[in-house]
């Protein structure tokens, strides 16, 4: 399997450079990060494992705030955003511009839209076409890959 890095290494199409491509994260180890995160947010953010669905605290957060990336605390969601999706994973229809990078994830035998942070390339979730007004997105996160900043 390879690497976030090396998956996300050459810029998106239409992107004109990719603005994080000297970022200090893109240089951790990963037995580093292995120190710097939780077995949990290790398993999320560098080998895109899943959290199960309703053990994340930021589930319930509704206090106004940003949610920023564990890895790297690269913001990517206002909480005027944040939905009930009734996955059991906290879900926003709109992500900050440039927060994410994309490619598609054959996994369960059928193309899903993988996201990943922008500055480190931690694995944050699926972004789906079922969210509600205005983008009719549904960022779907891990809630062990976040850190909440409240306002």
């Amino acid at each position: 399997m390879l690497g976030a890095t090396a998956l996300f290494a050459a810029p998106q199409a239409g992107a004109a450079s990719d603005p994080f491509a000297a970022s200090p994260y893109r240089r951790i180890t990963e037995a580093e990060w292995q120190r710097r995160l939780s077995p949990t947010a290790f398993a999320i953010l560098r080998k895109e494992d899943t959290e199960r669905p309703g053990s994340s605290p930021l589930l319930h957060e509704k206090r106004k705030g940003t949610y920023h990336c564990l890895g790297c605390d690269l913001a990517l969601f206002r909480s005027a955003w944040k939905y009930d999706s009734g996955t059991g994973w906290p879900s926003f229809h709109t992500a900050l511009p440039g927060a994410f990078r994309f490619k598609t994830d054959w996994l369960i035998g059928v193309p899903r839209t993988e996201y990943h942070c922008a500055q480190c390339l931690g694995h944050h979730g699926h972004r789906f076409n079922d969210g509600p007004p205005p983008t009719g997105r549904r960022y779907c996160n891990n809630g062990f890959a976040l850190r909440f900043r409240p306002a």
